[in-house]
């Protein structure tokens, strides 16, 4: 009989591979946070902290903004390329993620779309002008979309540009108001770390077995979709050929679901403690809420980020961020900062159905509210919906 893990103890294991369990206390190390989790997601839209500000933020208080753009552009500690989106990853993957370079040139090698955009630039000599004049970024091209201007039309030179640096052959060198320098790797990857050759099935293993330690458990779709590096018949390969052990999950529908594990599941278990009580405001891009069905699953919330979903048929809001206490989702909250004058403003509050919003849980969420506050320099709280929600 497989071992079986009660709801409980999974959702304590998950925050604890999440990184949070612990209170988000002590001197900041964002790059010793990003290597625990793997990689970090970055994203553009900023309502209070842009996605990968607010995700460092939320497993360590003391962080601020600079520290990751000064991890990028000045130690080189990181490295940026696309796992499931754009990310920013352990400089130390880098030797590992070749394969990933080499994957994603094939699959772009398969469309004409991005061929004809190489074809379209051949004349800006995109690299030599790198090689001679620097970091450049898009706003250093010139070219237009040809035929209907469509949303997601991209110009020749920027599908160019998204072509090499998904291909392994420019480096993101550092971002200015979140916009991309482009450099050759040579000039933002350090020597030692190009050095390293490991062989391309190596990478694979190590991706998959890096995959399953942040997750603690996981099924085979778990383990490719958490890079997006590796195929499913890649991830198999590698199950076929290591000693894992068969768990049981219990849902919070109350079913058991069949997944994978580490040999030693059963004494990380033992030493996982259960998470402190803390209110957090997470983000939506945040790595506990990015796989939707592992978080129903575990949590039984159901979520999903409606910034593509017309205002008219929002069930909750533009950006709403869920509220994790202690091992629970307990709410939502829609707040958007306004940085010059200084302010978070509060416009939706919404409690989970079996939840109540005592007193004591309303002054965590004026804390964790003020701290945020003070992360982004807007320390005046205010409110547009009522403190208690219905």
């Amino acid at each position: 009989m497989s071992l079986q893990i009660s709801n409980r103890a999974a959702r304590h294991l998950w925050l604890s591979k999440q990184g949070l369990s612990k209170p988000p206390t002590g001197p900041a190390d964002p790059r010793a946070t990003i290597q625990a989790l793997g990689f970090v997601q970055l994203d553009s839209i900023q309502v209070l902290s842009r996605a990968h500000h607010h995700i460092l933020w939320s497993r360590n208080q003391n962080y601020r903004e600079p520290m990751l753009d000064h991890l990028l552009a000045k130690e080189r500690a990181v490295f940026e390329h696309f796992t499931h989106d754009a990310s920013v990853l352990p400089i130390e993957t880098y030797p590992y993620w070749r394969a990933q370079f080499a994957r994603r040139k094939a699959r772009m090698d398969a469309k004409g779309w991005y061929a004809q955009a190489m074809e379209d630039c051949t004349d800006l000599n995109i690299k030599d002008r790198i090689a001679a004049q620097g970091a450049l970024s898009t706003e250093a091209f010139d070219t237009k979309v040809d035929g209907p201007k469509e949303m997601w039309a991209r110009p020749p030179h920027k599908r160019a540009l998204d072509y090499m640096w998904y291909a392994g052959e420019l480096a993101t060198c550092f971002r200015h108001n979140f916009k991309k320098f482009y450099n050759l790797p040579e000039r933002v990857i350090p020597a030692e770390v190009r050095a390293i050759d490991i062989p391309a099935q190596e990478q694979i293993s190590w991706l998959c077995n890096a995959a399953l330690a942040r997750l603690g458990f996981a099924t085979t779709g778990d383990i490719k979709r958490f890079w997006e590096a590796v195929d499913t018949a890649d991830v198999r390969s590698w199950i076929a050929n290591t000693s894992l052990i068969e768990v049981e999950i219990e849902t919070a529908q109350g079913d058991w679901r069949p997944m994978l594990a580490p040999p030693d599941i059963a004494k990380t278990l033992a030493n996982t403690s259960a998470p402190t009580s803390r209110l957090r405001i997470l983000n939506p891009f945040d790595p506990l809420i990015r796989d939707r069905n592992r978080l129903s699953q575990l949590f039984g919330f159901d979520y999903r980020i409606e910034i593509f979903v017309p205002a008219a048929k929002r069930q909750w809001g533009y950006y709403v961020y869920p509220l994790l206490e202690g091992d629970r989702l307990v709410g939502r909250l829609e707040a958007k900062a306004n940085r010059k004058s200084g302010e978070i403003m509060v416009k939706n509050l919404w409690r989970e159905t079996s939840v109540r919003w005592t007193e004591a849980r309303a002054r965590k969420l004026d804390a964790e509210l003020t701290r945020m506050g003070r992360f982004i320099g807007a320390p005046t709280i205010l409110w547009d919906c009522p403190r208690q929600p219905a």
